[in-house]
């Protein structure tokens, strides 16, 4: 009996020294895909720490809010766009104030709609103010300083009409903007607000039974058909060299983000296993079913970027080479997940995103697991690899079959010429390519090492044949001169 009290205290005490309430903080399950597109389940690497509403703030809920910015102070702007204002708080959510307005040639002027907002670092706040036809450029104070607004050019229709949706400035005050039925491209503005033209257009392609079907069909059904007209972007961003990230809603398209230059042409890198859009295997038919819809994009440093997924719920992080860091998220009335998340933003170290369904913004915390991967990723990117080797092994601790962290940890030996042990790495991490770069360098490798030893032998074995086909060859002679002698 006393055996018995003595077991079951002691499995009361390991019972409540388990986390309990993981369960209850991370409503989701992250993963990755490895080589072979199986998803592969991960450590959390945000888990949900609060929700903020418009009552948290003391204001009125917000009502269909569209847009998140945080600007280089760590100040908070949600767009809350029902309400036709823009609600200012501080890193600890703090409400600092509210613009619902501006004084437009003395008198009062409002927003209609406003569909996105981003903060320059020197404060301005560009605003997409939609059903207006404008955007509209106010100081840090509130105060207007100019406005965006029947942008003329040849190259626009007589009927055009100007609807901006989301919009980014580059640090030469040019401005990216995703406009309704535009599908030409992002629009670029000068400075001053010149309309300069389109920069990464969209092209679609048809898929072999579109165009199977087309031939088969009558003129009249032709005539019903989709048009094969190119897909609207649907959100910008900009990271801290200038390009430009933008996310399209394409479900024929393998590229629906891109990383586009200064000359509009896209530079993405996909050197990943599998295309960066999102989830790569999905349902074809019933609920939840087709590919990934990101509607939003966040750089988040370090040559990384997170895109939102507003048809499952879902974020996805890639590295500069878009490989899939992670994946995590879903849709819910639990804290974490969500019903129609619209916009991601970065506040320090913590992850924002905007839930127009639910009318808040949920914060997640990083993980060790989370900042452990961002820390390593970012020291690869800066060139520190030694450093990053370090963080890669604490990460594979935290989970064995991390592929990333195989092949980071093989890339930075391979950058510091270690290849037998990079060859290592990139066969647990599945990565023929670098495997195969690693073995041509150790091959080389060898060869030099042991360049004198074979050269020695392989003269060895000339003069010896030599020597014998010459002692050969006196052997026959000598043998035929005491022939001749006898």
């Amino acid at each position: 009996m006393k055996k018995w009290l003595i077991l079951m205290t002691a499995a009361v005490i390991v019972a409540a020294s388990l986390p309990l309430h993981a369960a209850a903080e991370a409503p989701y399950e992250a993963y990755t895909y490895n080589y072979y597109r199986d998803s592969v389940p991960l450590p959390e690497p945000f888990l949900p720490e609060r929700a903020v509403s418009g009552e948290d703030l003391g204001l009125d809920a917000f009502k269909s809010p569209n847009d998140l910015f945080v600007d280089k102070n760590g100040d908070i702007y949600i767009l809350d766009s029902g309400s036709s204002r823009i609600v200012v708080t501080d890193g600890n959510w703090k409400l600092k104030r509210v613009v619902d307005g501006f004084q437009q040639n003395g008198a009062p002027s409002s927003f209609a709609n406003p569909g996105g907002i981003f903060v320059h670092d020197n404060g301005d706040m560009y605003i997409a103010d939609t059903d207006n036809s404008r955007i509209v450029v106010l100081d840090g104070s509130g105060e207007l300083k100019s406005m965006i607004e029947n942008p003329q050019s040849d190259i626009l229709p007589a009927n055009f009409k100007f609807a901006p949706v989301k919009l980014t400035v580059d640090g030469a005050g040019r401005v990216f903007v995703v406009a309704r039925g535009v599908y030409e491209g992002l629009m670029q503005f000068d400075e001053t607000g010149v309309f300069m033209g389109y920069v990464g257009t969209i092209s679609v392609t048809q898929t072999f039974s579109d165009k199977l079907w087309r031939r088969l069909a009558t003129k009249a059904q032709r005539q019903t058909m989709q048009l094969f007209i190119p897909t609207e972007f649907s959100s910008v961003d900009i990271d801290h060299k200038g390009f430009v990230y933008a996310t399209s809603v394409d479900p024929t398209s393998d590229t629906t983000i891109k990383r586009l230059n200064p000359s509009g042409q896209d530079v993405l890198k996909r050197f990943g296993y599998f295309p960066v859009r999102g989830d790569v295997r999905y349902r074809q038919f019933g609920n939840n079913a087709g590919p990934s819809r990101l509607t939003d994009i966040k750089v988040i440093g370090g040559g990384m970027y997170t895109a939102l997924d507003s048809f499952r719920g879902r974020l996805f992080t890639y590295n500069d080479e878009g490989e899939l860091l992670y994946a995590f998220g879903g849709k819910g009335t639990q804290l974490g997940v969500f019903n129609t998340p619209v916009a991601v933003e970065m506040a320090g170290d913590k992850l924002l995103v905007l839930d127009r369904g639910k009318n808040n913004v949920v914060v997640f915390k990083p993980t060790l697991f989370g900042s452990s991967v961002h820390k390593a990723t970012t020291l690869r990117y800066d060139g520190n690899d030694t450093e990053a080797v370090a963080i890669w092994r604490d990460v594979l601790r935290m989970n064995s079959n991390y592929d990333i962290a195989y092949l980071g940890i093989g890339k930075s030996l391979l950058m510091e010429q270690r290849n037998k042990e990079a060859m290592e790495y990139f066969e647990l991490g599945m990565q023929r390519k670098y495997y195969s770069i690693a073995f041509k360098r150790y091959r080389r490798e060898v060869l030099q090492e042991h360049f004198g030893g074979i050269m020695t032998g392989a003269l060895t074995l000339v003069l010896a044949f030599v020597a014998y086909r010459l002692t050969r060859k006196w052997r026959r002679r000598a043998s035929k001169h005491e022939a001749g002698a006898l």
